[in-house]
């Protein structure tokens, strides 16, 4: 049994309508000057990059603004390059997605320290030490990278997700401003949070800490009691909010309670470690053309509902937090009810609710599960112990 545990975070968090007006006064603390911005073309046609170029006049700022979803490992050297021949560069800002943040996680690992990220691939902390100032600034409510110790490319060559994870890549500063979120479109909104959801839960049932069977200092240590407090807020405010910020996108309560749900989430994920929902997408997304969002959220349900035998009293908690009536349940019907509540949620926000919607075969089962069980950094998190023909069983009934 692991006797001791620890907790992770972001240097600095800031939280607010308005907040990014203080962008200045950080980059001051930071003594910055020369400053890479790491963006998509969706934020800069939406006007969000405008906005936060209007407080960096004073700055000599170059703007990266080509990111993908899910972008490639090369794009991440293209970008790094780019940078390079152009500015010494100071700090880093990540603006938008988790895809524009996690990129900027990336550059600013290759600026510390130079190379390829692949190079950092391959297990936890390969990271040598302080990545580049980095200052995150979401414009969606979802990933929780601004606040996570892990970044997300895609291996093209291999057709396979990669993570670069460790906790000298959470940001230096998060900076959370709820009103460049408004002009979200409902899908993405839809996928992103319902991500958010699958961070928070596969966080909160996380098996306990103390029964991890990993040697030395791991990044993703089991459900602790911290990283439980979080989680269950973020629960709690997802659920409540996320089919408001999908059918009303200008309503500026609902879509600031999802900014602060994903990044309570994003803190507790980062410490406690996600799942098997999170393991299985990996393969998936390697797959599908599907955001990571959207798979993590249509496997939720059966994941829970897999794992409600060995953590009944936790699935019968994130019920109630659904309103589900739990007096005349039997503790394994109040359990279920748990997972069919996110089914439920997942029709409510218009995302699908089976792997045939997004283009998987039953032949495609095996090959799956074989992939997610080598994700060992995730599975050894799962309350239910899995195998290759329980995950296929699991991964059948999503079918």
């Amino acid at each position: 049994m692991r006797s001791t545990w620890e907790f992770f975070s972001t240097q600095r968090i800031v939280f607010g309508n308005g907040a990014i007006h203080q962008l200045d006064s950080i980059l001051e603390k930071l003594k910055a000057k020369n400053i890479l911005v790491i963006t998509d073309p969706g934020i800069k046609k939406a006007g969000v990059l405008h906005k936060v170029l209007g407080v960096l006049k004073d700055y000599q700022v170059v703007v990266y603004d080509e990111v993908i979803p899910e972008p490639p490992v090369e794009s991440a050297m293209a970008c790094y390059e780019f940078a390079k021949a152009q500015l010494n560069i100071d700090a880093v800002i990540g603006l938008g997605g988790g895809s524009s943040i996690d990129m900027a996680k990336v550059v600013s690992l290759l600026v510390a320290y130079g190379g390829h990220p692949l190079d950092y691939y391959g297990g936890e902390n390969q990271v040598p030490g302080p990545i580049a100032p980095l200052i995150a600034i979401p414009t969606t409510a979802g990933t929780g990278s601004e606040v996570t110790s892990v970044a997300v490319l895609t291996d093209v060559e291999h057709n396979l997700k990669v993570g670069i994870s460790d906790n000298y890549l959470r940001a230096t500063v998060a900076l959370l401003d709820p009103e460049l979120t408004i002009g979200l479109p409902a899908y993405v909104t839809a996928c992103s949070g319902i991500d958010a959801l699958a961070h928070a839960i596969e966080a909160y049932t996380a098996k306990p800490s103390a029964y991890i069977q990993a040697e030395g200092n791991i990044l993703f240590q089991g459900s602790i009691p911290i990283s439980d407090a979080l989680a269950l807020h973020a629960i709690e405010l997802i659920v409540k909010n996320l089919t408001l910020a999908v059918h009303q996108g200008s309503n500026l309560e609902a879509r600031s309670n999802m900014l602060l749900g994903s990044m309570l989430a994003g803190l507790a994920f980062s410490n406690a470690g996600t799942a098997a929902a999170h393991a299985l997408a990996y393969p998936i997304g390697g797959l599908t053309k599907s955001p990571h969002g959207e798979v993590t959220g249509l496997l939720l349900p059966y994941v829970m509902e897999f794992n409600s035998r060995v953590e009944e009293e936790k699935m019968i908690r994130i019920a109630q937090v659904f309103d589900v009536d739990i007096a005349s349940l039997s503790k394994k019907e109040a359990a279920q009810a748990a997972a069919d509540s996110v089914l439920s949620l997942l029709k409510e926000i218009n995302l699908p609710t089976k792997l045939s919607q997004i283009g998987i075969e039953e032949k495609d089962l095996t090959g799956i599960a074989e992939e997610a069980l080598k994700i060992d950094r995730l599975m050894r998190n799962n309350p239910r112990v899995p195998t290759v023909k329980s995950l296929v069983e699991m991964l059948s009934k999503a079918l």
